[in-house]
């Protein structure tokens, strides 16, 4: 995964656009690159203020993906997020949005009151921004037509579901799981359920490529790899390790010689197990972070075979045009084929010639 700079940053933003793919690519390398989040929030409300209308609300739909999606790896992004979201609303707001960027808008604001994004109050705040003089989101069920049914299809929806449902259901089965991290939104009047392409799994987060590369390093100089120490705890001596040697002790100053050696012992061998029981967990470690580096290698060649195969139908669609258009060409007249007409012709008569009666 390429490494943040916020040029870089600026540049996926401006590319950013209203399909699912390109908002969950952006959501997972944003995720990715948390620790930088204050930065990151910063130029996406900066970016927000200057996009047109109609990309305002693709840049709400990142920082939703980025919002819910990044709890699991901790509370950075909802923090940052919640400081800036009230200008946020207020920059939708002043570019005179169409109702229904509003609505879907609204649509997510009921969304992180029913999953506990954000507290109540801070949902009516940021309502109040963007509805103008109503202090609560425009729930669902009033557009769709009001009663129960409306509010059973609002959940349904926003993939929500209530504490006592959620007992119900086994926990372990991916499509729980899918359920619980999907959204319902629209993109350009057409209705999508976004699912982030981060981890569901309850693994680490990816390493930078500089991390995984560090911690190899580190296991060059590991306990197993140490030959002096190998060779040091080779070569004690047996009566250190053997019974049967108390039985040849003569005298007390051989006692406390060999007291001494096998206390040399221990230490040796205590110092040596302690590291290898600490590059056994380095080795725990660096396995987990090479699965979880390869999960996201996995996961970024299938968003990148999935580019590609996008783009080379584009490709051939612009060359069946291309094609048309030389055959049209080829199927043009020749102007250089033509008989040169300039110089050649008598000159036009004049009006007297014309009008003159010959008798």
């Amino acid at each position: 995964m390429s490494s943040f700079t916020e040029t870089g940053l600026v540049k996926k933003l401006l590319d950013l656009n209203s399909s699912q793919q390109s908002i969950q690519t952006l959501s997972l390398w944003l995720i990715h690159h948390r620790k930088h989040h204050s930065i990151i929030v910063k130029t996406w409300l900066k970016e927000l203020a200057k996009a047109p209308p109609a990309k305002k609300l693709t840049f709400m739909y990142l920082a939703n993906d980025v919002i819910q999606n990044s709890k699991k790896k901790g509370p950075e992004y909802g923090r940052e997020f919640e400081h800036v979201l009230l200008k946020a609303f207020r920059y939708i707001a002043q570019s005179t949005p169409e109702s229904k960027t509003i609505h879907s808008l609204n649509r997510i604001l009921n969304i992180w009151g029913e999953r506990g994004v954000y507290e109540e109050p801070k949902i009516k705040e940021y309502s109040s921004a963007l509805n103008g003089n109503e202090s609560e989101p425009v729930r669902a069920e009033t557009v769709n037509g009001g009663g129960g049914g409306g509010e059973k299809k609002r959940k349904v929806e926003a993939g929500a579901t209530t504490d006592h449902e959620a007992a119900k259901k086994p926990r372990p089965t991916a499509v729980v799981e899918k359920k619980a991290k999907s959204e319902v939104v629209e993109v350009n009047g057409k209705v999508e359920t976004h699912v982030t392409l981060s981890p569901h799994q309850p693994d680490g987060d990816p390493p930078e490529p500089e991390e995984l590369i560090k911690v190899i390093l580190e296991l060059e100089n590991s306990a197993s790899s140490d030959a002096v120490v190998r060779e040091r705890i080779a070569s004690l001596k047996p009566e250190v390790s053997e019974l049967a040697a108390l039985d040849k002790l003569e005298d007390k100053e051989a006692a406390i010689k060999l007291a001494a050696d096998v206390n040399d012992a221990i230490k040796l061998l205590n110092n040596y197990n302690a590291r290898l029981a600490a590059e056994m967990d380095d080795r725990k470690k660096l396995t987990t972070m090479l699965r979880d580096f390869q999960r996201e290698q996995q996961e970024l060649l299938l968003q990148a075979e999935n580019r590609l195969e996008e783009y080379q139908k584009k490709l051939a669609k612009i060359k069946e045009v291309q094609k048309e258009v030389r055959n049209h060409m080829n199927n043009l007249p020749d102007l250089t084929s033509l008989p040169d007409v300039t110089g050649g012709l008598a000159p036009l008569p004049s009006a007297g010639d014309l009008f003159n009666v010959h008798h």
